[in-house]
């Protein structure tokens, strides 16, 4: 494979790892074979990689401590000025065809694997995050609309940010309302027209305004008169920056307004705003309120923006990973490097001094934040290739199964990486030593930068609630079974190879035994407060044993195969097995005990 890069460059992704999980265990050549994806093969696969590897080196990479050291900023006329190299990065992902990737040919896309695509965008995200986040709400963007959207809608909106002239955001929150999207209050009403005028403030609107495209597409969750009262009377519309003429052109600027840029400690180069809908400033067509269309139906609206919220969660989960694992390639390669400190062995004491990766305790992290990043991109790849059997698998059975799964699978996929690949990225400043808190090295950044994305898309709160308060009991609790009998399946290969591996099998089977257990323990009653009560403690234990599960099957793809690489993932496996999984033990018995300490006290004992 090409894409091998000069040493002076800081390692984004490691190549062949991302090779051995897309060729070597998900097997993506087998989906050439459906006619979905019929027209590629595994050549046109690796040139999608390579390309997205050659922009991320050439065209992100470069920014990356520019765009955090110089943020955007608001100009007198309300304009925001970004970096240039920013602009240019996002037009050549547009102009090499990677945002249409994954889309329908008639839409003008390629029909390329979800898990293909997910892959190539990694790159992106590993070498500018502040940067790529543009472009992962647009595509999320554009197949909410190319789902939803008529077809009008979809060749006015989607075309264009498919080719990289527009950008897409997600509007949902409020200053008020929060994640508490019941509470929002922007309005929204039907004119004569079929349009509708829209009214209202939202908040962290990341993309919201700049001038690096021709429009930018919002979409807007708000609520019309008369509707029911919640999420239940939530509709949801789309409001560009810009009106266009009846070719396509923006021409008229709609009443979107841009109030502020809030300034977060990360993804700096990613403007982050508050809008005004419906400022009085601009008058469309000489009447208040901006002009939004209609997605769908009216009070299907958060229905719809799921579609756009769950892709986000995976897109936030495997931008985690890219974070987390271009810090760990950093920090391993300067523990190579780096000299400091002698052997422990008696007598070694005037041996010259040593590679600091010589030291136990520096191993210790690197092993962890390998087995951390590595299982994290393997999960999210893994919940990019089920959205592809959602699409194309041969039977209404297995793509209602994938779909099942990936429900199941979409909370954790999102908050284990957003967890642990921080946790590899602290690893990675502690590694550097004194040097890593300084801004001499790329690690205090990705610090900074990866600590966002527990919050984006949900909180590690929330998405436990989803897991263990809907995802785990849908359709009678069918979701949690599918993982639990692939995971035995898994057992049962790794159990015939002997060895270690039947030793890691066992372990794997006995936390899937007390996942199954713990689960009905707490429903046992059927009573949301308690059951919920240590909802977080759940999606981490379950998470663990998710990616137990993970490192598992790349340790039976590996088995027998040898080289540096494949002893890499025994080793990974093995470290995760010993050090990591244990950990749910404790979990699940606090889990199983019922405990009601943060439940059971008056806030004033704080």
């Amino acid at each position: 494979m090409k894409r091998l890069f000069a040493d002076s460059h800081p390692p984004l992704l490691n190549p062949r790892d991302v090779d051995f999980l897309l060729h070597e265990w998900l097997d993506v050549a087998d989906l050439c074979e459906r006619p979905r994806y019929s027209e590629h093969s595994t050549e046109s696969f690796d040139s999608v990689l390579d390309l997205a590897a050659d922009i991320a080196i050439k065209r992100f990479a470069p920014h990356f401590k520019t765009a955090d050291a110089q943020e955007p900023f608001v100009n007198a006329d309300g304009t925001i000025t970004t970096l240039p190299e920013m602009k240019a990065a996002l037009s050549a992902v547009g102009a090499a065809g990677l945002l249409a990737g994954e889309f329908d040919h008639g839409i003008d896309g390629y029909q390329l694997p979800f898990v293909v695509s997910r892959a190539a965008f990694a790159w992106l995200q590993a070498a500018n995050i502040s940067t790529a986040a543009y472009l992962g709400l647009t595509i999320a963007n554009a197949h909410l609309l190319a789902a939803y959207g008529n077809k009008e809608q979809i060749d006015t909106w989607v075309r264009p940010m498919l080719d990289g002239r527009c950008l897409g955001t997600m509007c949902l929150s409020e200053p008020h309302a929060g994640s508490s999207l019941a509470n929002i209050t922007t309005q929204a009403v039907r004119q004569g027209d079929g349009t509708y005028r829209i009214t209202g403030t939202k908040m962290w609107i990341s993309g919201g305004d700049h001038e690096m495209s021709d429009n930018i597409v919002h979409l807007v969750l708000a609520k019309t008169p008369g509707g029911p009262e919640g999420v239940k009377g939530i509709s949801l519309f789309i409001v560009p920056k810009h009106l266009v003429d009846d070719g396509g052109r923006p021409s008229t600027r709609n009443s979107v307004v841009l109030v502020g840029l809030n300034h977060k400690m990360g993804n700096r180069g990613t403007t982050n705003a508050l809008l005004n809908f419906g400022d009085d400033s601009i008058t469309p067509n000489g009447r208040n309120g901006a002009i939004g269309y209609l997605v769908g139906q009216e009070c299907d609206g958060l229905r719809q923006m799921f579609h756009m919220m769950n892709e986000a969660r995976i897109g936030v989960g495997l931008a985690a990973t890219a974070q987390g694992y271009t810090a760990y390639l950093q920090a391993l390669s300067y523990a190579r490097t780096r000299l400091q400190g002698r052997p422990l062995s008696p007598g070694r004491e005037s041996v010259e001094e040593v590679p600091i990766i010589s030291h136990p305790d520096v191993r210790r992290m690197l092993l962890a934040q390998k087995s951390y990043v590595e299982g994290a991109l393997a999960l999210g790849l893994y919940c990019s290739r089920l959205v592809d059997e959602t699409i194309s698998a041969p039977t209404d059975a297995d793509r209602d199964d994938a779909e099942l799964l990936l429900d199941v699978l979409t909370p954790i996929a999102k908050s284990w990486p957003s967890q642990w690949c921080v946790e590899a990225n602290s690893l990675a400043i502690q590694v550097h030593g004194g040097y890593g808190y300084t801004r001499d090295y790329n690690v205090e950044q990705l610090y900074r930068d990866n600590r966002l994305n527990s919050i984006h898309e949900g909180t590690h709160g929330i998405q436990s609630l989803d897991l263990l308060g809907r995802k785990v009991l849908m359709d009678g609790g069918r979701g949690l079974q599918l993982l639990l009998d692939r995971t035995a399946h898994t057992v049962s290969q790794a159990s015939a190879l002997g060895g270690p591996l039947a030793d890691w099998a066992d372990a794997l089977a006995s936390a899937a035994r007390r996942v199954a257990r713990t689960t009905g323990l707490l429903w046992k009653d059927g009573e949301p407060a308690g059951a919920l009560a240590n909802a977080t403690i759940y999606l981490e234990a379950v998470g663990h044993v998710v990616v137990a599960w993970i490192w598992l099957q790349q340790a039976v793809v590996a088995h027998g195969k040898t080289g540096d690489f494949y002893e890499g993932k025994r080793l990974a496996t093995r470290y995760f097995f010993r050090y990591e999984l244990p950990k749910t033990t404790a979990q699940f018995d606090l889990l199983d005990s019922g405990d009601r300490t943060t439940t059971d006290l008056d806030e004033n004992w704080f």
